[in-house]
């Protein structure tokens, strides 16, 4: 299995995950061309693509999203409330709604070689979820725009080989800068964002011995760094049970313009 972050960031979403017969999308929030270029830096085309999994109406997760599928016709996954509000999307255009599927939070599918779980989120949106893939032996779990979470989340995301885990925000930077109050305090809630420490005591809850890869996703561009975001989450890993080196992890922050290193697991 493979995982790999396309775009990552809170101007727009792109995450495959795939096997060797089985290639998925995770939200297409970027233009079809940046899609198509990045997934031909991995060797897949987008005619290979078995589905696409939406976690959320917001345009940062589906703004690409008409578009690709008039070109490609690849079914697309969601809860029946997302798939509801994203064919309610303003800049969504026609499209053929029959390539709909509805899922239910919880509930895993079936899609060839892979097991997909949609979990549920605490996002401001009409039903948001987060997705782990698997297969017989291994398992891959992609989490952003949580707010907070849980130990139902912690015990849905965990045993996971390899992650994406949201690192959306350093709070210092959110509260001095220049967005206004309701937008802070929407960021700050529990129906919000995740910061850098709290991204990073998930990740901490979620560590085990055979993580392959950790990826620090949906950075916001206005309110955190790279750097910043990194020396957060490594700071709130320190004394685990595991490794206090990030090397060990093959912890990363995910790029947010151009196609991340791929995990292999």
């Amino acid at each position: 299995m493979r995982l790999c972050s396309l775009y990552s960031g809170s101007s727009g979403n792109c995450i495959y995950v795939g096997s060797d017969k089985t290639h998925l999308l995770i939200d297409v929030g970027v233009s079809m061309k940046k899609v198509v270029a990045a997934l031909q830096e991995i060797d897949v085309k987008p005619e290979e693509l078995s589905g696409i999994l939406i976690t959320h109406e917001h345009s940062d997760h589906i703004g690409g999203l008409g578009v690709f599928l008039r070109k490609y016709g690849i079914p697309v996954y969601g809860t029946e409330k997302t798939l509801e509000a994203v064919s309610q999307y303003k800049n969504i255009g026609k499209i053929d709604l029959s390539l709909f599927h509805g899922v239910e939070p919880e509930q895993s599918f079936r899609m060839n070689d892979l097991w997909i779980r949609p979990v549920s989120t605490w996002h401001d949106a009409v039903d948001s979820v987060c997705y782990t893939v698997s297969d017989d032996n291994k398992k891959i779990s992609v989490a952003t725009d949580l707010g907070d979470y849980d130990a139902h989340i912690v015990n849905a995301l965990s045993g996971a080989d390899a992650m994406l885990i949201e690192a959306n925000h350093d709070v210092r930077m959110l509260e001095v800068g220049p967005y206004p109050y309701y937008l802070k305090q929407r960021i700050l809630g529990k129906r919000g964002h995740l910061s850098n420490e709290r991204g990073g005591q998930l990740i901490r809850e979620l560590l085990n011995d055979h993580v392959k890869g950790i990826y620090l996703g949906h950075l916001s561009k206005e309110n955190n760094y790279p750097e910043l975001a990194f020396e957060a989450v490594k700071n709130e890993l320190f004394g685990n049970p595991y490794s206090n080196d990030c090397r060990d992890f093959n912890l990363m922050v995910a790029n947010r313009e151009t196609c991340s290193q791929v995990i292999e697991i």
